[in-house]
Formats: structure tokens, sequence, C-alpha cells
């Protein structure tokens, strides 16, 4: 059972603060809410008897804030090749309401975009996935969104700088690949001979 004023998350949607605790009577029948304040002032009720079975915990510590920020240095772990099959896993993963795996999805998901883009789906995910993350670190860190999330894009730039810009290969020029250019040549002398 959590109090008024206990810092909570409310898996998918990230953490807020618990503003009051309401009986609301919903058809016909009388049960006690958790009424939540979360990031932009958005108000969500969920049912104290159904908060564990949903996933509902305390916030994490600054010792596990730090283990998160641990995930976001490492490299990518092994996603699907298969954009459905990826979605899903990345879908439990946030349902979870686990930090660690929230983070690996924002670490993952930011690697493949700056490698190769993402789909529009995958880019909700990623700010979803991204907005839940700054919302619990927030207030595990006691700081403000923009420190924070200026946190989570230095690791991940500096991890994907040390683990993956080398494996990129340089695009080729098209043209080139398909009509080789010698420099070498000397154009000019053909043309007068032909004149």
């Amino acid at each position: 059972m959590f109090n008024v004023g206990d810092h909570i998350v409310y898996p998918m949607h990230g953490a807020g603060v618990i503003d009051a605790i309401e009986e609301k009577d919903i058809l016909g029948e009388k049960q006690a809410y958790y009424i939540l304040r979360m990031p932009g002032e958005v108000k969500v009720m969920v049912p104290t008897n159904k908060a564990e079975e949903i996933g509902v915990r305390g916030i994490i510590d600054k010792q596990s804030a730090d283990k998160v920020f641990e995930i976001l240095e490492e490299d990518k772990t092994e996603m699907s090749a298969n954009w459905n099959k990826r979605y899903r896993d990345n879908m439990d993963k946030m349902k979870s309401g686990d930090i660690y795996e929230i983070a690996d999805v924002v670490r993952n998901l930011s690697f493949k975009q700056k490698e190769k883009g993402l789909s529009t789906g995958e880019k909700k995910m990623l700010s979803n996935a991204k907005q839940i993350l700054v919302s619990e670190l927030v207030l595990a860190e006691n700081s403000s969104e923009e420190i924070v999330e200026g946190m989570i894009d230095n690791k991940i730039n500096s991890s994907f700088q040390e683990f993956e810009l080398d494996h990129i290969q340089p695009v080729q020029n098209v043209v080139n690949k398909f009509i080789p250019f010698d420099a070498s040549a000397d154009t000019d002398t053909d043309v007068n001979e032909k004149v």
C-alpha cells in the first residue's frame, strides 16, 4: 500500500506522485484509487486493489539509477531483424515496468535510429520509452527533465561512438559504383583529338 506523496511507477506511463487516494463510485461499485500526477500535469487513476497486479512499484534509488546509466553506456543487445518481432519484444520490455529493460529499449532503438533510422512506430516507441525513463530518473536523481535528458543523450552518444561508429560502412558514391571515374585520365586530349 502506498501513501499520498509517494513516488511510484505505473508501467507504460512512467513515474509520478500520488496526489490523493480517493474512493470513487464507478458503475455502481465503490473502489479506492490512487490519483497519480504524471509529467505534463497528467492525472491517472489506478485502482489500489489492482496496483500490484498492474505492476505499480516504488521508484528506484540512486544506486539503481547509476546502474541505468551504466546500461546506457553499454553496447546494444541483440534485436530481431524482423520488424514485427523486434517491436513485440521491445513492447514486452516496456510493459514489464522494469527500468533496466526500458533503458535497454532506449539504447537499442537510439543506436538503430543513428545507424539507419526508425519506422514511425519505432520512433514513437523510442519517444515513449525515453519519456518513461526520464520521468523516473528525474525523481531518483532529484533533478530536472532537461538535465536527465542531457545525461541520457550523452551516455548513448558516447557508447554509440565507442561501439558502433567503427562498424558502420561509409556509403559508396552510387555514381562511382556504376561508372568508375579515373581522375588521372586526361580527357581533354581525347576531346581535342576528335576535333
